[in-house]
């Protein structure tokens, strides 16, 4: 009796854990076309024939789960049954895309253009740029890009104003902004790019459509081996976090550009991850620094923890959930776990093949 109301109880608590797990973490297998799916801190499944996730992202919106290949396909999915629902090949190469609720934006590498597709992945339209397309991001009507081969950023607007299917005319394009944009980040009305050959970023007000140049104070530079990220994860109410491209510094600034501190760090910074209270900013690096992961008090910007694995880092996510940090460790074939309260390694997940991007769907969103 004692024995049936142990088991009992285990299962109970078991179920109970389970149903209220809101987080589902999708991992990019990098070498093997597939994604990993980690729920409640264990490995659930793995969703095969994803193409090539060398440069794999993955995004959500509604119940919808999306992902691009860097071979050009769009896959549709559902984040909660894991199923693969429909797929869509762009072009020979893709990097990155973006969502609202009657369309998706496909930014070409090769063939050097941007496509507009339906939620469920019809083909409505194809933007022929000339140009390698980065940093696609959406504001209000406007579909913004950055355009790697002409220095430039395009700003293209629906002309039906999210009524119905999309139809995008461009209504300004900035030249000269900076020699090869490579990536962006947008936080409100002002669209921020980075550059991989000039000292400055760039600003575009989405409201009045004006650009500007903010300087930044970089010593002499290291050769590249892997392009830093924006991302909106390294934008606070009070401060905008901007990795430097060829020197060992983390740039500060306020809201309105000001520049504030150049935070040392121990290698070339790649992602700069900003914890869901805005208190932690992680920061993984390049080269001989890349097992390294540095953690920046956003208050004293200093840094204040320093972990170090046994393989590359190649990206990292922060749990809205819990007190927790999920690191990608590639060449061991793992997620690492830390308990971000003490910052203390809580588990390692080590049936990932060859992990990249983390990805959270937010279940009940």
């Amino acid at each position: 009796m004692i024995k049936k109301l142990l088991i009992g109880a285990l299962v109970s608590a078991a179920f109970f854990t389970h149903s209220q797990a809101k987080e589902k973490y999708f991992v990019v297998e990098r070498e093997s076309s597939s994604v990993a799916v980690i729920e409640n801190g264990l490995p659930r499944h793995h969703m095969q024939n994803m193409h090539n996730m060398n440069h794999g992202v993955i995004k959500f919106y509604d119940n919808d789960g999306y992902l691009i290949s860097r071979d050009g396909y769009i896959v549709r999915f559902d984040p909660r049954s894991e199923k693969k629902l429909n797929e869509y090949k762009t072009s020979k190469s893709a990097i990155g895309f973006v969502i609202n609720k009657n369309y998706v934006a496909v930014a070409n590498y090769d063939d050097k253009s941007v496509d507009i597709l339906s939620r469920d992945l019809k083909p409505i339209e194809k933007i022929k740029t000339g140009s390698r397309n980065v940093g696609i991001k959406i504001y209000k009507n406007y579909l913004v890009f950055s355009e790697m081969d002409k220095d430039a950023i395009a700003i293209y607007e629906d002309v039906n104003r999210g009524r119905g299917k999309p139809h995008f005319k461009l209504v300004k394009e900035f030249k000269n902004v900076g020699v090869m944009p490579f990536d962006a980040m947008i936080k409100g009305d002002k669209y921020i790019n980075g550059f991989f050959q000039s000292p400055w970023f760039g600003v575009v007000d989405l409201d009045t459509l004006k650009f500007e140049k903010i300087q930044l104070q970089l010593d002499d530079r290291k050769p590249v081996l892997k392009v830093p990220h924006f991302g909106f994860w390294s934008i606070s109410d009070s401060k905008v976090f901007i990795p430097a491209v060829g020197d060992n510094k983390v740039f500060v600034f306020t809201p309105d550009f000001k520049f504030i501190k150049a935070i040392k760090t121990e290698g070339l910074p790649v992602f700069t991850a900003l914890s869901p209270d805005k208190k932690y900013l992680a920061v993984t690096f390049s080269g001989k620094k890349f097992p390294v992961i540095q953690i920046i008090d956003t208050k004293t910007l200093r840094v204040i923890k320093r972990f170090e694995f046994d393989g590359k880092v190649l990206h990292l996510r922060w749990s809205n959930e819990k007190p927790e940090l999920y690191i990608s460790v590639n060449d061991s074939n793992k997620v690492a776990v830390l308990n971000t309260k003490g910052w203390w390694l809580k588990r390692e997940i080590l049936t990932i093949k060859k992990p990249s991007g983390i990805f959270i769907y937010q279940k009940g969103k």
